[in-house]
């Protein structure tokens, strides 16, 4: 019986161990703002016709927000109201600082629609892979 309580308890600690690592694994902010900043800034520089400098700091911005914005969705308190509200104030600021880089209007309007691009292609290939790939 003693054998069995401890083989429980070992089981139970490894697979709480691997289920942390999944939850938390490699979410060093810094890390990801560099992947993030390896994987878009060539697209993003190529389809806004952005500088490198510009476009650094435009990827900041938007990562600062999205963590931001993982905040609002992940608060159980809020009702469906306020995350509209707060998502919305927090685009009118995320757009007030890309003018203060400074960016034009157009360069503006052309970062939110390549950005709105790669959520929609992210959703597309997260509904694809959710669905054995077909």
């Amino acid at each position: 019986m003693k054998k069995l309580f401890f083989l429980v308890v070992l089981f139970t600690m490894v697979y709480s161990t691997k289920v942390d690592a999944q939850q938390n694994g490699d979410r060093d902010p810094a890390a990801m703002m560099q992947r993030m900043k390896e994987r878009i800034k060539p697209s993003l520089i190529e389809k806004t016709k952005l500088t490198d400098a510009q476009a650094d700091k435009v990827i900041e911005i938007n990562f600062s927000n999205q963590r931001k914005r993982r905040d609002i969705r992940m608060d159980q308190t809020l009702t469906d109201e306020e995350r509209t509200k707060k998502n919305t104030e927090l685009l009118e600021a995320q757009n007030a600082s890309l003018k203060a880089i400074p960016l034009t209007d157009d360069q503006v309007k052309d970062v939110n629609t390549f950005f709105e691009e790669m959520r929609k292609e992210q959703m597309q290939r997260r509904q694809n892979s959710g669905n054995g790939g077909n």
